[in-house]
């Protein structure tokens, strides 16, 4: 999506081979507009697939999964990284270490919200490792509901995330797909 490649080229920070910052419009303060655009096209490309829910971890996934839902009129379930003192019964869980933090997380689902019948779609900020992504169908598969792809904002192709789910039967649509970057330079695979 040539708007979103334009907003990381003019307010994203590379700030080396492999962190992208997008803090200004993505992950701690969100360009709304953008995000409506953005949630928007992840919902086109996804419609008339059966899709029941649209899930994401918190956090930073919540605004475009949030848009996404709306545009494909479904609820939209959030995976928790902390346990609850309100949920703690009922549960999916499985361990995910996350690449940026270097850090691993309990991921937490309450089978309340989801069911064999359920057809979900999958959104996030990055998809990198594929690691987050791969938690996430792991919790959506213990409950024994299918995965109708995983709508992604911004992907790495250099790293291994988009062949770890694709190896899966998992379709990836990316918004905007980066090639290569390195401090202060990043090039999108449209470029490359």
């Amino acid at each position: 999506m040539r708007l979103l490649e334009e907003k990381i080229r003019s307010d994203g920070i590379a700030l080396d081979e492999s962190i992208l910052k997008v803090d200004s419009f993505i992950n701690h303060q969100i360009d709304p507009e953008l995000m409506q655009l953005l949630g928007e096209e992840l919902g086109r490309h996804f419609a008339d697939r059966g899709i029941t829910k649209v899930a994401t971890i918190e956090s930073s996934g919540i605004a475009p999964a949030l848009l996404c839902a709306m545009e494909l009129h479904v609820p939209m379930i959030i995976l928790k990284k902390q346990p609850s003192k309100a949920l703690n019964s009922d549960l999916y869980q499985t361990i995910v270490t996350s690449y940026t933090k270097g850090t691993s997380y309990e991921l937490t689902l309450s089978s309340k919200y989801i069911n064999e019948h359920d057809h979900v779609l999958i959104v996030d900020d990055f998809l990198a490792n594929g690691e987050a992504a791969t938690g996430a169908i792991r919790l959506i598969r213990k409950a024994h509901a299918t995965i109708a792809g995983v709508g992604i904002l911004i992907e790495k192709t250099f790293q291994p995330g988009r062949k770890k789910l694709e190896e899966q039967g998992i379709e990836v649509y990316a918004l905007a797909r980066i090639a290569g970057m390195q401090k202060d330079s990043i090039t999108f695979v449209s470029e490359a």
